[in-house]
């Protein structure tokens, strides 16, 4: 199991955008400005503060990355260009509302 922390500035918009456009489900809302987020093995907590400069990546496993990033795009999604590397695995980077980055990776391999 992954898990990752987010620091964001409008927690309401961090949770649409993780649940609506990466497909995660929220599994607990606190009154003090954090989320709880879950897709697969991946947990994402969001933070509501400001947003320090460097901040951790997840990586979240899909079927194929360049639908995903076809699909993210039409939805005006901040997002990378689609890398292969060494014909392993293809990445992109996507950006949330704060600028945090979530990498989508798609093994090319079994």
């Amino acid at each position: 199991m992954t898990r990752v922390w987010y620091q964001v500035r409008n927690l309401e918009s961090a949770r649409a955008f993780y649940t609506g456009k990466l497909g995660f489900v929220e599994t607990y809302v606190a009154d003090e400005g954090w989320a709880k987020l879950e897709r697969g093995d991946m947990r994402i907590a969001l933070a509501e503060v400001v947003p320090l400069a460097d901040a951790g990546v997840a990586f979240i496993d899909v079927e194929d990355v360049k639908q995903e990033a076809e699909r993210l795009r039409a939805e005006e999604v901040d997002i990378g260009t689609v890398v292969e590397l060494h014909d392993e695995v293809r990445v992109v980077d996507v950006f949330d509302p704060d600028g945090n980055r979530v990498q989508l990776v798609q093994q090319l391999r079994p």
